[in-house]
């Protein structure tokens, strides 16, 4: 134990490599976990974003069953034909079709030369170019597949690339590379269209700034939304002016492609999962998987709008994090436990906030997720080896007083208040008492031998402190045979002691219940709220914490009073003053119990407020029926008790006062009109 107290050294080193390692390893390679998900949850963070110039026609499979295409054939293009002059009569800012018009085995020449004709009336249309690689090529150096010679002169040479490169988790976050050559053939489609707005982005003085801009900067895709969130409507509809109004397209620019579900040959098409589709489940394709030709309209419009991504420099991230890592593993490492808690909890908010805000406002996103790894595993390991260093320095502290001292106890001496707690006396403190105890431990624990009797107790000992008092962070002051004698609001200050100690009540009757011999543990409790003396009534060298007063007292004879009125838990008016209504409770009279001369207004404990729809009737009738006893109407106190007693006959209280009603020895005398008196405790 001390030679692990006295190695802080090789645990120092060690702290500040962990998280410097974890970063610089995640941070060397783009497409890890962490920084794909740094990138993800930034936009689900952020949520939608309103976009109004831009619309996608998508070739659905309802427009295929309206229109007569097949799903395994090319479309005839004498519709796209109709639809790109509906888009010319519409006002439509411009026309880009994600679709590759190079297929000749499906052509007709009447349709080609009608779809020809429209483009160059149209003049504004920008269509998609295939692409395919040679031997040796890398993919980011394709060869093109242009559309057919006639679309192309039509066309006025606006045609780009369809290529789009998912990251291995078929998310597509980068734009649509730009390939570097002499002419400007290889840009691609989202470029070209963007280029039809004038984008600035896209504007040059000169082709060599044209070609630096264009295939310079690393651009990341900033989606607006989750599949399908730009303005949308199914081909068919678009021919249709009945359908779609012409303001649904003016002056915007229009895309046309192949929505997800549409299939060839019954394989998914062209589609790509995005940052909001991670979060939906795999049943929800529809909203799952984002259509290729809105990925080209996102990039189109990222450039249009200039609110494209970008990120720091990949080198210079790795180094900062490795870095900041080491930095914040020997910071963390240097804190105790809880103070290190707080630093990591508000760093890590801090490296959420600042990339959220980034993102944002400075459309630049980062690998923060990565970070805040980083601090986690810094914070862990702090916490680990701290910890244990602590704990093993509390334990040689503990060590002589382990025999006697209760856990709750035990930590109290390792910390700052040990002194305080050991020495000798009390000081008055208000304290909700707890007395619980067993309903007939007498005949239970008969004929069982010893070893029985210790486990039964055990087990019944653990269940009740363990999952019911310290839960509620009560202290066990001592076990009095199968009597458990508990407290709140000391050492510890708890301004809501009374909530507790009922929570620790309830606690125990939600527990499994415990048998013996065919009968059942029922635990009956007491509570009672007022002043008593706690303290160390014991000395230096026997401690003894406990609490003294004639308020136990009366916490003590609550308990006992349970097996008069047939209840489980039963409260004083003190206790529940302080409850502010937080439990059902209900008022069952004042009582003088045995070595007490004032009565004490007594309430049970019957559950907490949402059981009480269940208990309405029952406590309406008993509460009239109680008053007509306090008020000295016995004759009516004794129908409605009889009553009471015909609908619930298992009612305790109602069948205490039924007794009570009929035996004169419970008459009370003069100046106890409404108060019952007990003789025995």
């Amino acid at each position: 134990m001390r030679r692990f107290l006295t190695k802080s050294n090789g645990y120092l080193i060690a702290g500040v490599l962990l998280p410097a390692l974890l970063g610089f390893a995640l941070m060397s390679k783009l497409e890890t976990g962490p920084r794909q998900l740094s990138y993800d949850l930034l936009h689900a963070a952020r949520g939608r974003v309103p976009v109004t110039n831009a619309v996608v026609i998508y070739l659905d499979e309802e427009s295929h069953a309206r229109l007569g295409q097949s799903l395994n054939e090319p479309w005839k293009r004498s519709l796209h034909a109709d639809l790109v002059e509906r888009m010319t009569d519409a006002g439509a800012a411009g026309v880009v079709f994600d679709i590759v018009f190079i297929e000749n085995r499906f052509a007709n020449p009447d349709d080609d030369l009608l779809l020809a004709e429209a483009i160059q009336r149209n003049k504004r249309v920008v269509l998609a170019a295939g692409f395919h690689y040679e031997a040796g090529q890398t993919h980011r150096d394709p060869q093109m597949d242009l559309p057919l010679a006639s679309f192309r002169r039509a066309a006025n040479r606006r045609w780009g690339h369809a290529q789009m490169v998912p990251s291995e988790d078929q998310v597509v976050r980068q734009h649509p590379l730009n390939y570097t050559a002499e002419n400007t053939n290889k840009v691609s489609l989202s470029w070209r269209a963007a280029a039809l707005m004038q984008a600035p982005a896209t504007q040059a003085t000169n082709l060599n700034q044209l070609i630096a801009r264009s295939t310079g900067p690393e651009r990341w895709l900033n989606y607006y939304g989750p599949a399908y969130h730009l303005a949308r409507t199914p081909f068919f509809a678009a021919l249709n002016t009945n359908l779609t109004s012409d303001d649904f397209f003016r002056d915007k620019l229009v895309f046309v492609g192949a929505s997800t579900l549409t299939r060839y040959s019954g394989d998914r098409k062209d589609s790509y999962r995005t940052p909001f589709g991670l979060f939906v489940s795999d049943d929800a394709d529809q909203d799952k998987f984002i259509p290729g030709v809105e990925i080209q309209a996102t990039a189109a419009l990222n450039l249009i709008r200039g609110d494209w991504l970008t990120r720091p420099p990949a080198q210079l991230e790795q180094w900062l994090y490795t870095v900041v890592g080491a930095l914040g593993g020997l910071g963390l490492f240097l804190l105790r436990p809880a103070r290190a808690s707080m630093v990591a909890g508000g760093a890590g908010l801090l490296i959420c906030l600042n990339a959220y805000v980034l993102f944002v406002a400075g459309h630049m996103w980062t690998s923060w997720l990565v970070l805040l790894l980083q601090v986690m595993v810094a914070w862990f390991y702090s916490i680990s080896v701290n910890s244990v260093r602590l704990f093993l320095r509390n334990q040689l502290l503990l060590q002589s007083l382990s025999s006697y001292l209760s856990p709750k106890l035990a930590r109290k001496f390792a910390g700052e208040k040990a002194q305080e707690l050991m020495r000798p006396g009390a000081t008055k403190h208000e304290v909700t008492i707890f007395f619980s105890d067993i309903a007939g431990f007498t005949n239970i624990s008969e004929g069982l031998d010893p070893d029985e009797l210790a486990h039964m107790m055990n087990q019944y000992f653990e269940t009740a402190v363990g999952q019911c008092v310290f839960p509620t962070d009560g202290t066990v002051v001592k076990f009095i045979g199968d009597a458990i004698f508990a407290i709140w609001n000391a050492p510890d200050p708890q301004p809501d002691h009374a909530w507790r100690a009922c929570d620790a009540a309830l606690r125990f009757r939600q527990q499994a219940v415990q048998e013996n011999n065919g009968r059942q543990l029922i635990t009956r409790i007491g509570l009672h709220t007022g002043e008593a003396n706690v303290g160390n009534f014991g000395s230096r060298v026997r401690f003894d914490y406990t609490a003294f007063g004639e308020n136990i007292n009366l916490a003590s004879r609550m308990e006992g009073l349970n097996k008069y009125l047939g209840t489980l838990t039963l409260m004083s008016s003190a206790t529940h003053a302080q409850l502010e209504g937080k439990f059902l409770t209900r008022y069952l009279g004042r009582f003088v119990l045995k070595g007490f001369e004032k009565a004490v207004e007594v309430h049970e404990l019957v559950g907490r407020p949402a059981d009480a729809p269940k208990f309405a009737d029952l406590h309406a009738a008993f509460a009239s029926a109680l008053t007509a006893f306090q008020g000295g109407d016995r004759m009516t106190a004794a129908a409605g008790f009889e009553k009471i007693g015909a609908r619930w006959p298992n009612d305790g209280p109602t069948k205490f006062y039924l007794r009570t009603m009929t035996d004169l020895q419970a008459q009370p005398a003069a100046g106890r009109v409404g108060e019952v008196e007990l003789k025995e405790k």
